[in-house]
């Protein structure tokens, strides 16, 4: 099981920091790598069409803002599974980046995830499909949850 991250910017880098370290403390692999889908195509195609050759459990998060091409061009070129999670600052930027995101054309399945968090417990429930032993962890969390409130 593996989780690439992919930043559109290393302006990325603080929006995500931790997540590898947050991956690796579930079991789970995680790389970090800028790789611009407008600067250098190149070298994401180069990871993208390596990585469909690979018998490897993998989930790319794409974190890209202003005209998020990353997300569509990794998704369109994939046989693994794609979530953006769009960094933003503030609401203008939110707005502006949520667009970009969500508007992708067809055959282009790009899963949105707005919430950093959110993105983690995403990509380990997919993981937990295959995965008994994150599935029993991922059962737990979820157990602790409810734990915290009177039912």
């Amino acid at each position: 099981m593996k989780v690439i991250i992919l930043l559109g910017s290393d302006s990325d880098k603080e929006f995500v920091d931790g997540m590898p370290k947050e991956f690796k403390a579930w079991g789970v692999d995680a790389e970090m790598i800028v790789a611009s889908a407008h600067k250098v195509p190149e070298k994401v195609f180069k990871i993208v069409s390596g990585n469909n050759e690979k018998e490897v459990d993998l989930v790319y998060i794409t974190v890209a803002g202003r005209s998020n091409g990353l997300s569509g061009v990794v998704a369109a070129n994939s046989i693994h599974p794609v979530i953006a999670c769009p960094p933003y600052k503030d609401k203008l930027d939110f707005m502006v980046n949520i667009n970009s995101t969500l508007n992708m054309p067809s055959d282009t399945p790009v899963l949105t995830v707005l919430d950093r968090l959110n993105v983690i417990m995403a990509v380990l429930r997919i993981f937990a499909l295959k995965d008994k032993g994150l599935r029993k962890q991922m059962q737990k969390r979820i157990s602790d949850i409810k734990k915290r409130f009177k039912v």
